[in-house]
């Protein structure tokens, strides 16, 4: 399964508090509520792939058309890298902006609220059913029992 997020947050970034990487192990609130919402829908780490739709962190969170195209053009060059990937989701209205190019490949297609903390307070009921829609995308890929 691929989680196509929007934008990596300040936290991903090597050169100040953050990792240098995306993790949903990473210090701030949208990657403890990934991996909250993964571990709720029952979706195994070792299925899973997280990617941006724009791959890297510039200092803001506005995402401009020309970051956009970029970020398509790398996409198109992560997918088949994936030869078993079946299941796409589209977290957050940036990234569903991806539909188009994912659609057509015969991946099952999915979206859903961004996990931040920006959505959690505008628009708690929808965060909240997250985990539900993880969930419904992970039926087909989740193997049988608990994960590790």
């Amino acid at each position: 399964m691929l989680f196509l997020f929007e934008k990596p947050g300040r936290m991903t970034s090597a050169g100040g508090k953050g990792s240098g990487f995306i993790s949903r192990n990473n210090d701030d609130p949208t990657a403890k509520a990934t991996f909250d919402f993964m571990k709720e829908a029952n979706l195994c780490r070792d299925r899973t792939v997280i990617w941006n739709v724009v791959p890297g962190w510039n200092g803001t969170r506005k995402i401009t058309k020309a970051e956009l195209s970029a970020g398509v053009a790398a996409l198109r060059g992560l997918l088949p890298l994936l030869p078993k990937l079946r299941t796409v989701i589209l977290v957050g209205k940036k990234a569903q902006r991806a539909k188009p190019l994912v659609e057509p490949l015969g991946f099952r297609v999915f979206v859903s609220a961004h996990p931040s903390p920006l959505v959690r307070a505008s628009q708690y009921d929808v965060w909240r059913k997250i985990p539900s829609i993880w969930a419904q995308a992970g039926i087909l890929d989740r193997p049988p029992g608990p994960c590790d």
